[in-house]
C-alpha cells in the first residue's frame, strides 16, 4: 500500500510537470530523426577537378559516381584551397598527379581508392604521385576531429555550468536582492558574463593547451586564432545558457535543454559529412554557432589559414554573444521592470 502510494505520487508529480513529459517522449524523437537524416543520406560522391584529363578517364570517374570538374591549372588550385573539391588531378605529360585537400583522412581515402580503380587497376602499376594540400598521408581522424571536439566540449560544460549557476542564483534569491538595487538590467547582465567570462577564458586556454601539447591534435595555424576562437566560443554557450536558464525552475530542466540546445548543434558541426543530405536540411547549420566554430578551428589547425580566412565566422560568433547579452536583457523585465 505505501508503495503504492508513492507511485502514485510520483505519476502525478510527473503529469503535472508537462516540460518533463514533453522531454521525455519528444527528445529522443528529436535525436532520432537527426540521426536518420544524417545517416540515412545517400552514399558520398567525391569531388574530383580534372585538368587535361583523357575524356575517357572522366567517364570512368563519372561512371564510379565521382562529382567531376574541368579546371585549369590556377583555378583547380584555388578551388582545392577553397575545399570546394577533394582532390585535383592533372596529366602532366599524359601522366596523373593527384592533389589533395587532405584535411579529412575518410575523403583522402574515397578518392585515393576511386583514381587507383580508374588508373590502374592491376597491382603491379607503379603509384600514382601525391601530394597533399593540406593534412598529411597518415593522419587520423582524431586529427580531423579534434578541433570539433575541442569547440563542443568548450560550448558543452560552459552552457551546462553557466544554465545551472545562473539559475542558483535565481532560486537563491540572489538575482531577486540585485533587482533590488538601482543596477540596470543590462549592467547585472554584463556584470555576470564579464564574472562567468573571465572563469571561461581560462577553461577555453587550458583545454585549448591541453588538446595541442598533451592530446596532439594537428596544430598549424596561430594558436593566438585558436585561442580567440575558443573564447569567443565559450561566451556564446555562456550568453545562451543564462538566456535558457530563464525557462528552467530547476536543474532538472535546465538539463533538459541538452538535447533542444546541444544535440543538433553537435550533428551540425562537422563530426558528420551533411553533404549527402537534402540542401534545405543542411542549411539548418546556418543557425549553429558551433558550426562557425568548428569551421574556424579547422581552418586554423588543420588549414593553417590565418584571419582573414576565419574572420566571418568570428564576427558571427561575436554576433550572437551579443544578441544573447540582450536577449538576456530583456529576459530580466518578467523579474523586475526599470
Amino acid at each position: 500500500m505505501r508503495i503504492r502510494a508513492v507511485m502514485i505520487r510520483i505519476l502525478q508529480q510527473l503529469r503535472h510537470d508537462k516540460r518533463t513529459m514533453a522531454m521525455m517522449v519528444l527528445a529522443p524523437m528529436l535525436v532520432l530523426t537527426f540521426m536518420s537524416l544524417i545517416f540515412g543520406g545517400g552514399d558520398y560522391h567525391p569531388r574530383i577537378g580534372v585538368i587535361n584529363a583523357p575524356m575517357g578517364f572522366i567517364q570512368a570517374l563519372e561512371d564510379k559516381d565521382a562529382v567531376v570538374i574541368r579546371y585549369d591549372e590556377s583555378a583547380a588550385y584555388e578551388a582545392l584551397k577553397q575545399s570546394k573539391v577533394d582532390a585535383t588531378i592533372d596529366f602532366q605529360s599524359g601522366v596523373p598527379h593527384i592533389d589533395l585537400e587532405g584535411s579529412d583522412p575518410s575523403k583522402n581515402k574515397a578518392v585515393l581508392a576511386l583514381v587507383q580503380q580508374t588508373v590502374q587497376p592491376s597491382r603491379s602499376a607503379p603509384p600514382i604521385e601525391t601530394t597533399y594540400i593540406y593534412g598529411y598521408k597518415d593522419m587520423v581522424s582524431f586529427d580531423n576531429f579534434g578541433p570539433i571536439l575541442i569547440g563542443f566540449f568548450v560550448f558543452f560544460f560552459v552552457f551546462l555550468i553557466a544554465g545551472v549557476s545562473f539559475l542558483g542564483e535565481r532560486t537563491s534569491g540572489t538575482l531577486e536582492r540585485l533587482l533590488a538595487t538601482p543596477l540596470r538590467r543590462w549592467e547585472i547582465v554584463t556584470g555576470y558574463v564579464l564574472g562567468y567570462g573571465a572563469f571561461t577564458m581560462i577553461q577555453a586556454t587550458l583545454i585549448a593547451l591541453y588538446s595541442i601539447h598533451v592530446l596532439k591534435v594537428m596544430m598549424v595555424g596561430s594558436f593566438f586564432l585558436v585561442l580567440l576562437i575558443t573564447i569567443l566560443t565559450a561566451m556564446v554557450a555562456l550568453t545562451i545558457g543564462t538566456f535558457i536558464s530563464a525557462f528552467a525552475n530547476n536543474e532538472l530542466q535546465m538539463i533538459q535543454f541538452i538535447p533542444v540546445v546541444l544535440v543538433p548543434q553537435v550533428f551540425f558541426s562537422g563530426l558528420f559529412d551533411i553533404s549527402t543530405m537534402a540542401p534545405w536540411l543542411q542549411a539548418f547549420g546556418k543557425f549553429m554557432p558551433l558550426k562557425y566554430a568548428a569551421d574556424a578551428l579547422r581552418n586554423v589547425m588543420i588549414r593553417g589559414k590565418g584571419w582573414e580566412d576565419i574572420a566571418f565566422d568570428v564576427f558571427v560568433l561575436a554576433a550572437i554573444c551579443l544578441v544573447f547579452i540582450i536577449a538576456n536583457t530583456l529576459v530580466l523585465k518578467k523579474y523586475r521592470s526599470i
